[in-house]
């Protein structure tokens, strides 16, 4: 069934493999005037409807290479060579099936996180009920925010919930993690984790569409449309290609004043390589980093990475933990501890990694949060809630001080950070918190530095102090600190040598993210808004990764030209060869065919290749990055 299912999907082929042996069998019978005549006519349509398609490409403002495959058709035929145009014909369809095979090997992994995307989810609607008595199946575009789901051992998480029950999972295909991982009741489970052994319960905190797994299916999605700069590159040496090929073919029908030179050499010159090779090596670049973990938005991204000059960095949950521990409670006078925690009332409606630390310490000192009647967050400075009927503003010293002029700043020690509380219109205090670096910063930022990244510099809202303590323990002296998220988009375009990469993890990120050339979010669990605005999304929690994506994009690029410059130089060579008389027609159709495959098997290394360039790294003397020291 495979033969003819082939056979089916690519007619061109079966119709010019058909033809060829139809004319071997008539000159075989002694009827060549018949063979020559089947094969024009068929070559002929051939021709006329690869010119119909050069048409279009031309209207699209593309401009192809099947010029030459044209001239070297009617070439071969004028020359009696029939065989060889069919022989030409024959592997110019060829091309398209070999052009499937590599795309399908090179996107093989981007492919399988399609094919995993969950579809079916289990919805429990009577918990009394035995067994599937209770569960009602639905599609997972239906299941609603609140419903309880039940996932049996091995099956696919279909939407983000909370564990009503705890269980083992593989994040793998989230990751890039093999390891499972445990979760306790009430922890969080991403769609597209896989089930262990025991069967779960699960409650849906978002609706299919905006699940993890989602996201990450569109960006894939999204990824194999992308049409990269390389590949247009390609099609600039169409014309300087073409037209190398015609003069050596014309020097050698000149010099040797028979027209079957021209064809011989003609027909060495196909333009597959060119065609094929540039996209089958950004596929498979694209997907060698989905099995990482690294999810890069199209093939432009790869270039832009491979061709990177500069690095920013915010702070907060980047280059730090960005899960800062409590370290003191500073009430003002008139006001104790518990009071000052009324703060993380307020920051139940704030979207800074700050206030989930000042909610977990309300939480350990056993204080229940307050609903608020109204609140308000303004980006990198804080947030106001009327909360009991008291007005509290929790943030910056300076948006704090707006509302209560008695506002003292706190004397902090490196790396500590502050947030700064107002209770009707008075200073309440301090609740004073420490992020510390993540373990790996400091070799990442090293990395970058012996790679040949000129330019290093952070971009953070945090006050000043934190912001250079935090810099100096990474290894970064560029710091510009205290920004809104409009003056880091202004620093970020001025930024010199380009191409610049910005690396951030939350809402406040998504306009610096964007307006960078490569904009990276951080993070399984990144906000969306920075997901959206970014052009790569490291799916773990980690800036390993990002060693990962920047050693991905150069060795990419890297394959992608040089098998350009293999194909290129391969037809060249063999055309020289041609113009000697050394390689008939036919044979030299068929060797095309060979450089082609060369060409392609060579664009297929981008999916292998040196891992990260961490051996590289440890090479000039940093510290070691090991996949050992990433979550899992």
């Amino acid at each position: 069934m495979r033969p003819v299912r082939a056979l089916t999907r690519y007619p061109a082929i079966t119709a010019a493999a058909v033809v060829l042996a139809t004319v071997l069998a008539l000159q075989a019978r002694g009827e060549p005037a018949a063979g020559r005549w089947v094969a024009t006519v068929y070559v002929g349509g051939f021709v006329v409807w690869t010119l119909v398609g050069m048409v279009r490409d031309v209207l699209r403002g593309h401009v192809g290479l099947d010029i030459l495959a044209v001239v070297a058709m009617v070439a071969t035929i004028a020359v009696d060579e029939y065989v060889a145009s069919l022989v030409i014909v024959l592997m110019l369809a060829g091309g398209e099936a070999l052009e499937d095979f590599a795309a399908r090997r090179a996107r093989h992994d981007l492919t399988a996180l399609l094919d995993r995307s969950p579809r079916t989810a289990h919805v429990i609607v009577d918990p009394q009920a035995a067994g599937s008595d209770g569960v009602r199946d639905t599609v997972v575009d239906e299941v609603a925010v609140g419903d309880v789901l039940l996932v049996r051992p091995g099956e696919i998480v279909p939407v983000d919930g909370v564990l009503l029950g705890g269980g083992s999972f593989d994040e793998s295909s989230l990751t890039g993690e093999s390891l499972p991982v445990t979760r306790e009741a009430g922890g969080e489970v991403l769609s597209g984790a896989v089930n262990g052994t025991r069967a779960v319960r699960v409650r849906a905190v978002r609706r299919s569409v905006d699940s993890q797994y989602q996201q990450i299916v569109a960006l894939v999605a999204a990824a194999q449309e992308s049409r990269p700069p390389v590949v247009r590159l390609a099609d600039q040496f169409a014309v300087p290609f073409t037209a190398v090929s015609l003069v050596l073919a014309g020097t050698a029908w000149a010099i040797s004043g028979d027209p079957t030179r021209f064809a011989e050499v003609l027909v060495l010159a196909t333009p597959c390589p060119l065609l094929i090779a540039a996209p089958v090596a950004f596929l498979s670049g694209l997907s060698r980093a989905a099995k990482l973990g690294v999810i890069m938005k199209g093939g432009a991204v790869i270039e832009q990475l491979a061709r990177l000059r500069s690095a920013a960095f915010d702070k907060t949950g980047t280059l730090t933990q960005g899960r800062p521990d409590l370290v003191a409670v500073r009430p003002a006078e008139g006001f104790g501890a518990d009071e000052l925690l009324l703060a993380a009332s307020a920051e139940q409606y704030s979207s800074h990694v700050f206030a989930d630390s000042v909610r977990r310490a309300a939480a350990d000192h056993g204080l229940d949060l307050l609903a608020a009647d109204e609140a308000e967050e303004v980006a990198t400075n804080g947030v106001t809630a009327t909360i009991g009927g008291r007005r509290v503003v929790v943030g910056k010293p300076a948006y704090v001080g707006a509302v209560a002029p008695d506002t003292v700043s706190a004397e902090l020690a490196p790396g500590q950070a502050a947030a700064y509380v107002a209770v009707d219109g008075r200073f309440a205090g301090v609740v004073v918190l420490a992020d510390d670096p993540r373990p790996e910063s400091s070799a990442v930022v090293s990395w970058l530095r012996a790679n040949g990244v000129a330019h290093v510099t952070m971009l953070t809202g945090d006050a000043r102090r934190t912001a250079e303590s935090i810099a100096r323990q990474v290894g970064i002296e560029d710091v510009r600190a205290e920004l809104l998220p409009g003056e880091k988009v202004r620093i970020a375009a001025g930024l010199r040598p380009r191409p610049v990469m910005m690396v951030g993890d939350g809402v406040n990120d998504a306009p610096v993210l964007a307006a960078s050339d490569v904009g990276v979010a951080m993070g399984a669990k990144g906000a969306t808004a920075a997901g959206d605005a970014a052009d790569v999304v490291l799916l773990v929690d980690s800036l390993d990764r990002l060693v990962d994506a920047v050693s991905i994009g150069r060795h990419t690029l890297r394959t992608a030209l040089t098998a350009i410059w293999l194909g290129i130089g391969l037809s060249i060579a063999l055309m020289v060869v041609a113009m000697t008389g050394a390689i008939p027609a036919v044979t030299g159709a068929l060797v095309q065919e060979l450089v082609d495959l060369a060409t392609i098997l060579y664009a297929l290394r981008a999916l292998g290749g040196p891992p990260t360039g961490l051996e590289e790294r440890a090479a000039v003397g940093s510290p070691p990055l090991t996949r050992s020291s990433r979550p899992g």
